[in-house]
């Protein structure tokens, strides 16, 4: 069966740097063949082992594309440029830090990350669609349930990841152990945030998942003062941060 990792990438907030980073930390961490496939509405200065591809047009408006990642939607297409085989969906702000091989393997059909446990306990699972494995041309049901009502089905999940979860139907969830969140597990409490980066992740984790502000690459390019959002605070470059990104090919 076909490997096939897929990243997008459209407007300004993430280079073409934060592509090659994610494509060479997951050459790391993932043995055999594999494709590596940019969904794209601007393809320079990417590495040439990264296959660039046009985003798919699936009817949204400009505003679709800046308030929830609904262009993600056009991964389900029925037929995605002819690629076949199973499909590693990864965001450009995650960080690979272990082995990536069973994120191939785990699972059937949809499978997604549960971020409900990070905030509460015993919750009802929340989807995120930061990392998701599915296979390519078989879930094209939910592009044409977007197309059929799309202001309606957009005004009622408001983002693309709970139009997943409210659609999809059957949905498998990654184990908590291979994937944490910066904000739940490495952000020291406040207070304590004001003397010490943040906690590197364990060796036993595989992915760290960054969600809104702060991004990577403010860990690694320190803006001038607070870089988290208050009252956390974030100072400087974070030594472990800037290690895997330069690691990985990427400028500090």
């Amino acid at each position: 069966m076909d490997r096939v990792v897929l990243c997008m990438k459209w407007g300004t907030l993430y280079g073409a740097e934060y592509v090659n980073v994610l494509y060479r930390a997951v050459r790391a961490n993932l043995t055999g063949p594999f494709r590596f496939v940019c969904l794209t509405d601007d393809a320079s200065g990417l590495l040439p082992e990264v296959e660039a591809m046009a985003i798919p047009d699936i009817g949204l408006e400009h505003a679709h594309w800046y308030h929830g990642a609904w262009p993600k939607l056009s991964l389900f297409s029925h037929d995605l440029h002819g690629l076949t085989g199973r499909a590693l969906f990864i965001d450009l702000d995650m960080v690979i830090w272990g082995a990536m091989d069973e994120f191939f393997t785990y699972g059937e059909g949809l499978v997604m990350l549960d971020s409900a446990p990070w905030r509460y306990k015993n919750a009802a699972p929340r989807s995120m669609s930061s990392i998701f494995a599915f296979d390519l041309g078989q879930m094209g049901y939910l592009v044409d349930r977007l197309q059929s009502d799309r202001d309606g089905l957009i005004a009622k999940y408001d983002i693309e990841q709970d139009f997943i979860h409210g659609e999809a139907g059957a949905i498998s969830y990654w184990p908590q152990a291979w994937i944490q969140s910066y904000k739940y597990h490495l952000r020291r409490p406040l207070g304590l945030d004001r003397f010490l980066h943040p906690a590197a992740p364990s060796a036993s984790v595989r992915v760290l998942c960054f969600h809104g502000k702060p991004r990577p690459i403010d860990l690694i390019r320190p803006p001038a003062g607070n870089w988290d959002r208050f009252p956390h605070y974030g100072r400087g470059q974070v030594p472990w941060m800037a290690e895997y990104w330069t690691r990985h090919g990427g400028m500090i």
